[in-house]
């Protein structure tokens, strides 16, 4: 489905040439979507979305960027990217085929969070950015941020991973599953190609629908939606689902979502390398782990682990009713975290010159 009328008249692009990906497969040419916020300079802050995001973190995580806030284009070089398998620019499953003039649609070859990174760190060489000050993100974002000091330890000072684990959950990958499944189950997926102007729409909108169900919290839910009816046959959270959605299906891709969701459930840190507490204990930038504490989907108890597994960490905690959402919601309490943080370590560095 395309979606250039919803990307952002900010974002540029880069054409970075061939990729070697994890699963054996070669991308014979790869585009990757990205904003930027402030000068340009050889040292930057990498944000990273989560998973149906894209390269404008100004509008989907308003009240970080800017003057004055905790990531301020004034001080910093910000950058965000849209990541490999993504739909808003970067080379995906939406992306013409190379030598051809058909869409890669289900056929486009399976990715992995380190492919992601990999593909970041060919932009920051083609944009002259030798460091990252800070690499930041939530969920899928957080996985990323995990993913760079251990693929590029010289070229990252601090990380900042948000409501995330070391590695993929059983519990996350059911839930994965079950999202796929309504999502290859709709009638018009047809084994993955559709034309354009019939997209499978009700599979990724359950799809939607399950997902935000595990976005949210018991709490959250009751605090704004009790029991209220939108009419005689129809609870107000219901309408609430559905809503969520129809705006995926209008933004968002089916052969994506399947693909970043497979992405996601391919994290884990020691996948290849070692014993977890090893791998991450090895990171010795600065990390500061966030945590929400009504998190279903990424609960606590996994940042916890994270933060006393890496070498140089401390924990930190976004106080909400509203769940793994919080990260998106509480902009104050993460902002302050951030600010605080990112001052830290700059104390830190210079205090060792």
């Amino acid at each position: 489905m395309p979606l250039d009328h919803l990307i952002s008249p900010r974002t540029r692009y880069a054409d970075l040439g061939p990729l070697a990906l994890e699963c054996g497969a070669t991308l014979a040419e790869t585009r990757i979507a990205y904003q930027t916020w402030g000068e340009p300079r050889s040292e930057a802050v990498l944000i990273c979305h989560a998973l149906t995001g894209s390269a404008d973190a100004a509008d989907w995580w308003p009240g970080l960027i800017g003057p004055g806030c905790a990531l301020d284009p004034e001080r910093d070089f910000i950058l965000c990217c849209n990541v490999l398998g993504g739909c808003y620019g970067t080379t995906g499953p939406t992306s013409q085929r190379a030598g051809a003039d058909t869409a890669w649609q289900v056929d486009f070859p399976p990715v992995t969070i380190r492919d992601m990174v990999h593909l970041q760190a060919r932009l920051l060489d083609h944009l002259g950015i030798e460091r990252l000050e800070l690499v930041t993100g939530g969920s899928m974002g957080g996985m990323q941020a995990l993913e760079w000091p251990l693929l590029y330890p010289d070229r990252v000072r601090a990380i900042a991973p948000i409501a995330v684990s070391a590695r993929h959950s059983s519990w996350c990958i059911g839930l994965s599953e079950a999202q796929r499944r309504a999502i290859t189950n709709d009638p018009r997926f047809r084994g993955g190609h559709y034309p354009d102007d019939d997209p499978p729409l009700e599979g990724l909108a359950l799809a939607r629908m399950i997902a935000i169900c595990t976005y949210r919290s018991w709490p959250s839910f009751q605090l704004r939606f009790g029991r209220e009816r939108r009419d005689s046959e129809t609870f107000q959270v219901e309408s609430y689902l559905h809503y969520q959605g129809e705006k995926l299906i209008e933004r968002f891709d089916a052969n994506t979502y399947l693909g970043l969701t497979r992405a996601m459930d391919s994290h884990d840190v020691g996948r290849g390398r070692d014993d977890d507490s090893r791998v991450l204990g090895s990171v010795t930038q600065p990390a500061l782990v966030v945590s929400v504490s009504s998190d279903v989907l990424y609960p606590p108890e996994e940042q916890r682990e994270l933060s006393a597994l890496l070498g140089n960490a401390r924990l930190a905690t976004i106080e909400s009713p509203h769940g793994h959402d919080a990260f998106l919601i509480e902009i104050d309490q993460l902002a302050r975290l951030l600010s605080e943080f990112l001052s830290e370590v700059r104390a830190a560095r210079v205090s060792t010159r």
